[in-house]
């Protein structure tokens, strides 16, 4: 992809994605993502309905007459984007791959950070760590993760969860906002979330498409497998072996949203041909 390809790109997705969350989600997210407590702000007299307890007694000694404490929350957060970039994700079957989807869902959360002015970071992972920039703040740091999103071609076509997770462990040490995007075509996670739920508020958003969850009867069909690039030949005819993909794909799922909600993480399921800002906006909404 050139460069004047590349920044066309970025303005499409800024155009759309900046316009949901200013009108949308920014909002909701402040809503639903607390910051880490309350500040002291300032001293003002004291009004009638005002909360005694907050009565400043050394300046109300000083002063002859009531002062109060005002107290605002401590707005500032860190938002942590950990995006899948395995091979799996360059799978669609209706107008865009799984791929675009997250790049879409990914900046709208970003500029959604930026408008409370909370620092946002990228983690993009396969089976390895395959890009990490820190948290910051900024719209050209948020348009460097839409440029990232994009362009970033990974080393890797395999996807280890769990390995994405002690790395964020590693990097993060204080409380942060984590949305993992990704197909969660994966096991052997259960251990790391439960860590990573446990210090930080983590969602999980799955994207997939329809075609995945079955396997149609196409009679006898060459099938590459996007991670491994093992080519097979599979007798799509054959119902034991469509339904034994299709118990092994709904036992990931079910795998995913069990083990994300047992350790105190949200969930969110969007399938490429949904509409994702009614996935986020609901999601946001029950939480808030």
């Amino acid at each position: 992809m050139d460069t004047k390809e590349l920044l066309k790109k970025v303005r499409k997705i800024e155009i759309k994605t900046r316009r949901l969350s200013d009108h949308i989600f920014g909002g909701e997210y402040h809503s639903t993502f607390k910051g880490r407590g309350m500040t002291f702000s300032e001293v003002r007299q004291y009004q009638f309905g005002d909360d005694v307890r907050t009565i400043d007694w050394n300046v109300t000694a000083r002063y002859n007459e009531p002062y109060i404490k005002v107290f605002e929350e401590e707005r500032e957060l860190t938002m942590m984007l950990m995006v899948d970039v395995s091979g799996s994700e360059l799978f669609g079957t209706t107008n865009q791959f799984k791929k675009d989807v997250i790049t879409e869902i990914s900046a709208t959360l970003a500029f959604s950070a930026l408008q409370n002015n909370d620092k946002a970071g990228l983690i993009l992972f396969s089976d390895e760590i395959e890009l990490f920039i820190p948290p910051k703040k900024g719209k050209s740091h948020v348009l460097r993760i839409i440029r990232e999103l994009l362009e970033f071609k990974p080393k890797s076509n395999k996807t280890d969860v769990a390995a994405a997770l002690r790395f964020l462990s590693s990097v993060m040490k204080k409380k942060a906002i984590v949305f993992v995007l990704s197909d969660f075509i994966d096991d052997n996670y259960e251990k790391t979330i439960k860590i990573s739920g446990n210090k930080h508020d983590v969602t999980g958003i799955r994207i997939y498409d329809e075609r995945e969850e079955n396997i149609p009867n196409l009679g006898m069909v060459q099938m590459q497998d996007a991670e491994t690039g093992r080519v097979s030949l599979v007798n799509t005819q054959s119902k034991s072996v469509r339904r034994s993909y299709g118990a092994y794909y709904r036992e990931r799922v079910d795998y995913f949203k069990d083990t994300f909600s047992k350790s105190g993480c949200g969930v969110i399921d969007c399938r490429v041909d949904e509409s994702y800002v009614k996935k986020l906006l609901g999601y946001f909404k029950r939480r808030g």
